[in-house]
C-alpha cells in the first residue's frame, strides 16, 4: 500500500508539473511555433520549386523566340519595374494619377522587351512581357512568404507564423496557377480570363478589326439582327489586355453618345458553392483593373444616360489563369447567347450598342 501511495503521489506531482507548464509557460506556444514553421517551411519549398520551374520554361520560351542571353533578360526584369501607387491622403485626381503611373510602368516594361525582341511581331512581345510578368510575381509572392515566416521566428510571433500558415495552402494554388499559366502565354492557348474576348469574336464571326481604337485595344463594327453593333477587344492574339474603357470613352465620344446600351462581358471569380461556368447578368462594368479603365467606362456611361450591363463567367482564380477547360468554354457559350438576347430585347432595330469583351486575349486574334 505504501508503494502504490508513493507512485500515485508521483504521479499527482507529474500531472501538477505538466498542467503548471502547459498553462503558466509559453512552451504550448513554442511547440505551436515549431508545427507552424515546419508546415510553412515545406509549402514554401514547394514555392521555390514552382519559381525555378517557371524560370526554366520563361528562359526556354524567350531564346525560341530570338532573345539572346534570356537568363540576363530576365534577371534584369525581375525586382525591377514596380510600381508605387499615388497618394490617397488626397483623392483629388488620383484615378488620372494612378492611370498616368501604370501607363509609365507599362510603357517601360514594353521598351525593355523591344530593346531585345525587336524585330519580333507585337503579339509575340506582348506574350514575352507576359511571361517577364509571370515569373516576377512567383518572385515577389516566395520573398514575401519568406519575410512574414522569418519575421514570426525572430520575434516570436506564433499568431503571425500561425496566420500564415492557415492561409499558405490557397497561396500555393494562386502559384501554381501563375506556373501553369506559362505554357498558355508562351504556347498561345486561351485561359480562362480569355472569354470576355472569346465572346466578342463569336459576334463578330471571327472577323477582322475595323481599326484600333487605342493602344493594343480593336473594334470590330458588325450588324445584329438590324441593330449596329460596335465591339471593342484587345488586340490579338499575343497575352495582351489592351485599354478598353479608353477605347470605349473614344468611341461614345466619336458618336456623341448616341448609344443605347454598353455590355460588358469578363470573366469573375466565383464562391466555393458555385460551379465553374455559371454566367451571371447584372448591372455595371465588368472589369477587374485596378480602377482607370472601369471608372473610365462608368463616367461615360453616366455622362451620357447609357445603359451598362454586365454578363460574367464564373470561374476560380486558378482556372482564370489556367488553360480554357471545357466547363469555361461552354460558360463563354452561355455568355454569348446572353449578350444576343441583351441585344435583341433591349435594343430597338436600328439602334446602336457598344459590347466589350474585357480580359487577356492571349490565343484570340
Amino acid at each position: 500500500m505504501d508503494g502504490s501511495n508513493e507512485i500515485a503521489s508521483y504521479l499527482i506531482v507529474l500531472l501538477f508539473l505538466a498542467s503548471f507548464l502547459m498553462n503558466f509557460t509559453d512552451i504550448p506556444q513554442r511547440i505551436q511555433m515549431q508545427r507552424f514553421s515546419s508546415f510553412v517551411r515545406k509549402r514554401l519549398y514547394a514555392l521555390e520549386e514552382l519559381e525555378a520551374d517557371t524560370r526554366r520554361k520563361a528562359i526556354a520560351y524567350m531564346s525560341s523566340v530570338g532573345i539572346k542571353e534570356p537568363s540576363k533578360v530576365l534577371e534584369g526584369f525581375i525586382d525591377n519595374f514596380f510600381l508605387i501607387r499615388p497618394v490617397d491622403i488626397e483623392p483629388t485626381d488620383i484615378i488620372k494619377r494612378l492611370k498616368h503611373l501604370i501607363r509609365v510602368r507599362e510603357g517601360s516594361v514594353r521598351d525593355y522587351v523591344r530593346t531585345v525582341l525587336s524585330e519580333a511581331d507585337r503579339s509575340i512581345q506582348y506574350s514575352v512581357e507576359s511571361v517577364l510578368e509571370v515569373v516576377s510575381a512567383l518572385r515577389l509572392l516566395n520573398k514575401l512568404i519568406r519575410h512574414y515566416l522569418e519575421l514570426g521566428l525572430k520575434y516570436n510571433n506564433w499568431i503571425l507564423v500561425m496566420q500564415l500558415a492557415m492561409q499558405i495552402p490557397e497561396v500555393v494554388e494562386v502559384a501554381k496557377a501563375y506556373a501553369g499559366s506559362i505554357d498558355a502565354f508562351s504556347s498561345g492557348i486561351p485561359i480562362g480570363d480569355s472569354v470576355g474576348p472569346l465572346v466578342a469574336k463569336m459576334l463578330v464571326g471571327w472577323g477582322e478589326p475595323t481599326r484600333e481604337l487605342s493602344e493594343g485595344t480593336d473594334l470590330y463594327e458588325v450588324e445584329i439582327d438590324k441593330r449596329k453593333v460596335y465591339v471593342i477587344k484587345a488586340s490579338g492574339p499575343g497575352s495582351n489586355v489592351g485599354w478598353p474603357g479608353e477605347a470605349l470613352e473614344r468611341l461614345v465620344r466619336e458618336y456623341d453618345g448616341e448609344i443605347e446600351r454598353i455590355i460588358t462581358v469578363d470573366a469573375a471569380l466565383k464562391l466555393e458553392s458555385e460551379e465553374s461556368g455559371e454566367v451571371a447578368y447584372g448591372a455595371g462594368a465588368a472589369i477587374g483593373d485596378p480602377g482607370p479603365e472601369k471608372i473610365a467606362m462608368e463616367r461615360v456611361a453616366s455622362e451620357h444616360s447609357i445603359p451598362l450591363d454586365a454578363v460574367v463567367v464564373k470561374m476560380s482564380e486558378a482556372e482564370a489563369l489556367s488553360p480554357l477547360s471545357k466547363k469555361i468554354y461552354e460558360g463563354a457559350l452561355r455568355a454569348y447567347d446572353t449578350v444576343l438576347k441583351i441585344i435583341r430585347e433591349k435594343v430597338r432595330e436600328g439602334g446602336t450598342v457598344v459590347v466589350i469583351g474585357v480580359g487577356n486575349t492571349v490565343g484570340v486574334r
